[in-house]
């Protein structure tokens, strides 16, 4: 039977049928190549991959042979990164750095990371079809550890692309015992030359992470890519409350120091502050630890922790300095003891607003409204920051679920982030720098 002829609408990288139905050739191969990496897991049943593992092996060298064939040197990096370079009008031009992360969490779903860097590659192969080479070069970077399964760190593979890599980190065991320095042996990599990673600053001029959103936001305005406004801080404590356990029976209501019903207030109180917050503010207690956790015992001390994250640093400074007051107050109104430690601190990390207009325009320009958010998920440009100026563009996902099997993302919506992808990278214009520096 013959091909039914096709004609090109004005979508670009989309052909239509002469039966109207729609063939997205760019979301296509992105989303078969999603499907064939999510193929590589630890085990059968549970998406896994993680870091310096024999499926981070079989991963990397699947993405470098998509990276030659989109017309690209490729290479494995000191840390375990796959690194790709397309060059542009003249070899050993600056790049333009797209790039996202290909380790997953345990139980994961397919397309956290990989769709950003598979959509790189796509994007690059178009342009290598139609020997199209650019006044800079473009270079795509698989990060190799983002999610921070194996050894508890998050950000290596970027970290040591930024030149930002603590050395002590190769000390730490996985759930094996095994180190760091052990597994990157192991993997074929040598642990005293993760410097050679390192990218200078001039080398790059921009870096642009395409990823899924990891939320709810976009699907409810009905929209398949967002422009993102800033990698959201985090800022993380623990907390325990100490009263006086009792017996459930004979110790009066007005004479209790009851552990959990002062976290229990102080947990509401977390949730008030940031459900009535206007700018972003969300705020988690994700842990909590009744003792002596007895079902006829008052407990006697209570340990939880908060994950308090905001679009600003400042802001985040805030509201976490308001939250310390409120359950401060609680505990002493309660008679409980308080003990508060910041446990982790991440800094936000604003996208560059020339960078930034870039996307947006590039999203205007594919027909789509331009719509801003923060991301509150971390991503690896929170490493990146420290050499380039950076930018993300954000693809709606199903029911904003992510980081479980169910994840999931349109054919049509990861064609239209490809179309933007490809877009920006055409028209991409490095900053202007004043002459005076």
């Amino acid at each position: 039977m013959r091909k039914a002829p096709r004609h090109w609408d004005n979508m670009s990288n989309t052909k239509v049928a002469s039966g109207g139905a729609r063939q997205f050739l760019l979301g296509d191969e992105i989303v078969g190549r999603i499907n064939q990496l999510g193929m590589i897991s630890e085990t059968p049943e549970h998406l896994a991959r993680v870091f310096l593992s024999p499926e981070h092996r079989v991963a990397a060298d699947l993405i470098l042979s998509w990276m030659v064939e989109a017309g690209m040197t490729a290479r494995l990096d000191a840390i375990g990164n796959v690194c790709g370079r397309y060059e542009g009008e003249r070899p050993g031009l600056p790049c333009l750095m797209l790039g996202s992360h290909y380790d997953t969490v345990r139980d994961a779903g397919k397309w956290d990371g990989p769709l950003g860097v598979i959509t790189a590659i796509s994007c690059v192969a178009d342009l290598n079809r139609r020997g199209k080479r650019l006044p800079f070069a473009i270079e795509i970077a698989g990060f190799a550890d983002e999610e921070g399964v194996r050894f508890a760190s998050t950000l290596l593979g970027s970290r040591a692309v930024a030149g930002t890599f603590v050395e002590s980190v190769l000390g730490a065991k996985d759930r094996a015992g095994i180190t760091m320095r052990e597994a990157m042996i192991a993997f074929g990599l040598d642990p005293d030359h993760i410097g050679a990673a390192a990218r200078a600053r001039g080398e790059l001029l921009a870096y642009v992470e395409l990823h899924i959103e990891q939320g709810p936001v976009l699907e409810a305005k009905n929209l398949p890519v967002g422009v993102v406004t800033a990698i959201a801080g985090a800022t993380r404590l623990a907390a325990s409350l100490t009263g006086m356990a009792g017996h459930a029976g004979t110790v009066p209501m007005a004479l209790r120091r009851d552990a959990l019903t002062g976290a229990a207030e102080c947990i509401v109180a977390i949730e008030e502050l940031c459900r009535t917050d206007p700018d972003g503010l969300v705020g988690t207690v994700g842990y909590i630890n009744a003792m002596p956790g007895a079902t006829n015992v008052i407990p006697g001390k209570v340990s939880f922790t908060m994950d308090i994250r905001a679009p600003t640093d400042t802001h985040r400074r805030e509201a976490v300095a308001d939250i310390v007051r409120r359950i401060e107050s609680i505990a002493k109104t309660r008679g409980l003891a308080l003990q508060v430690d910041v446990t982790h601190e991440n800094r936000t990390v604003p996208c560059a607003p020339w960078l930034k207009a870039q996307v947006a325009e590039a999203v205007a320009a594919e027909g789509f409204s331009v719509f801003e958010l923060p991301s509150g998920a971390g991503h690896d440009g929170m490493a990146m920051i420290d050499i380039s100026d950076v930018a993300m563009l954000f693809v709606r996902c199903r029911g904003g679920i992510s980081h479980h099997p169910d994840e999931h993302v349109e054919l049509a919506d990861a064609d239209a982030g490809a179309r933007v992808l490809l877009r920006l990278i055409e028209n991409f214009r490095p900053r202007e720098v004043d002459a005076g520096g």
